[in-house]
């Protein structure tokens, strides 16, 4: 128990390190936390062992699962079903050019040139497929596309992307037997009482039960999981999917959804993505970088030259056209999961799972940063944006104009006469001179909600922002702001 301990302090050391240095450098935590965690496995290798890490053990490979899971979970969630109808030639089009062609020129590009076998190179295509929800979607939120039928149409594609990626993983590496007839039948069964039941557990137990949501998720999330490794699959893979179907009853709720984000970003994905880069060989990076630079080259090529035409026929703008393609060229989550996925099960080598996941990051940071810097279409964000916060601001001081005038905060103190000790028993309907009102706006802080009061909620809310070294409105944001430089 005493090594769990010091390995378990040691792990989330390493996620508190990723952490400070994402903070400063004004990079994503999960990119941060890989890098630490690539670093940390090249240190243990060259100077302890490899096993000095516990990479390996049991209950860390558990809760670097449950992440995975959790994460993947969420980021179905986080699907507007919407937009999916509103644009669905969009987002069927591109995302379906999203997977297939890098699916097919990696695997080819592996095949062909690198000398890779079959499965390795199909293994290889699936991984270099993938559009990180996580990083689009964290670009959408803190930009305000995600308001805009334009960051609608690139969260759809992305949808459609890693449902392909998802598929192919599971059609064509999972061994098809028995078991996993069973395992597509209950999975369809969940899925068709999921949506039926759900809304009614949560009206009666969600809130009168601590956590029911939290306990509910995590139960299907880990029944489903079992069913899917019992079956010879990979546990994430029907979480995107029950995300999507239980993101109708969830999404709605901030509170719950922010809670669970805590928990997984908190303590769950750290292990994933630390686990992740500690099991990247740099030693086999170094040793043939070439083979990096012929992923990489063919992933952002094959999704750029397959892209563009594809996105030219919904978006006639340059900026929109490059912006678009650029973003749902990056890579991440499902890009790694698939790649530990082979080496998990010996699809992949040592050195070409570290291959893999260093083109994965790769993918995730440049395309980001040059669609930022270069083709940002500011020309669809800043007036909805300005617009709807000012609708906000004046529908919240219509509310307030429309409230009685109440003391700032209620008390024996702000009542008429709480100077009379003696009669502390006995209020009176007056106030204090000067106990104040609310018939005025609530400072910005004061929104979970505006009661006049700042709780501990909200001040943890203006600390996180303050660390992320500066803030901006944006209307999806819990409190109309999202953090980030500007």
């Amino acid at each position: 128990m005493e090594q769990t301990f010091a390995i378990a302090a040691l792990w989330v050391g390493l996620a508190l390190v990723a952490t400070f240095l994402g903070t400063r450098l004004k990079i994503s935590n999960a990119l941060m936390e890989i890098s630490v965690g690539i670093v940390a496995g090249a240190v243990a290798t060259r100077y302890f062992d490899s096993e000095a890490l516990g990479a390996k053990q049991p209950w860390l490979v558990f809760i670097a699962s449950t992440g995975a899971v959790v994460l993947t979970f969420l980021a179905g969630a986080e699907l507007d079903p919407g937009t999916m109808r509103a644009k669905w030639k969009e987002v069927i089009v591109v995302g379906l050019v999203s997977f297939a062609a890098p699916f097919l020129g990696c695997a080819a590009v592996a095949r062909f040139v690198l000398g890779w076998s079959p499965a390795s190179s199909w293994l290889a295509g699936i991984a270099l497929s993938t559009t990180s929800m996580a990083v689009v979607y964290a670009v959408m939120l803190e930009t305000g596309f995600n308001k805009t039928d334009f960051g609608k149409g690139i969260l759809g594609a992305c949808f459609v992307t890693d449902l392909g990626t998802v598929l192919a993983l599971g059609l064509m590496f999972a061994p098809f037997t028995w078991k996993t007839g069973v395992f597509m039948v209950a999975c369809i069964v969940a899925f068709v009482l999921l949506p039926l039941v759900t809304p009614h557990l949560i009206n009666h137990y969600a809130n009168r039960t601590a956590a029911f949501r939290t306990k509910w998720v995590l139960f299907i999330l880990f029944g489903l999981g079992a069913l899917s490794i019992w079956a010879g699959s990979e546990a994430v893979l029907p979480a995107y999917i029950a995300g999507m179907l239980l993101s109708k009853y969830l999404a709605h709720d901030h509170h719950f959804i922010r809670r669970l984000r805590t928990l997984t970003i908190g303590f769950l994905s750290p292990f994933y993505f630390l686990r992740a880069g500690s099991l990247v060989s740099v030693s086999a990076l170094a040793a043939a970088p070439l083979v990096f630079l012929a992923l990489f080259g063919s992933k952002i090529v094959t999704k750029v030259f397959g892209l563009v035409p594809a996105v030219s026929a919904f978006r006639r703008d340059r900026n929109e056209r490059w912006y678009y393609t650029l973003m749902m060229s990056t890579g991440l989550t499902f890009g790694t999961i698939s790649a530990l996925f082979g080496l998990s099960h010996g699809i992949v080598t040592q050195d070409q799972y570290s291959h893999l996941v260093a083109v994965v990051i790769g993918s995730a940071v440049v395309p980001t940063l040059i669609a930022g810097a270069l083709f940002l279409p500011r020309h669809l964000l800043t007036p909805r944006v300005e617009a709807e916060v000012a609708a906000e601001a004046a529908a919240v001081a219509a509310r307030r104009q429309t409230e009685q005038p109440e003391p700032l905060e209620e008390g024996w103190a702000s009542r008429e006469g709480a100077e009379d000790f003696a009669g502390l028993t006995r209020y009176r309907d007056g106030y204090q001179p000067g106990a104040g009102s609310r018939d005025g706006l609530p400072q910005d802080t004061d929104y979970a909600p505006a009661d006049w009061k700042i709780s501990v909620v909200e001040l943890m809310r203006l600390i996180q922002l303050y660390h992320q070294g500066g803030y901006a409105p944006c209307p999806d944001g819990e409190d109309l702001f999202c953090g980030g430089a500007r």
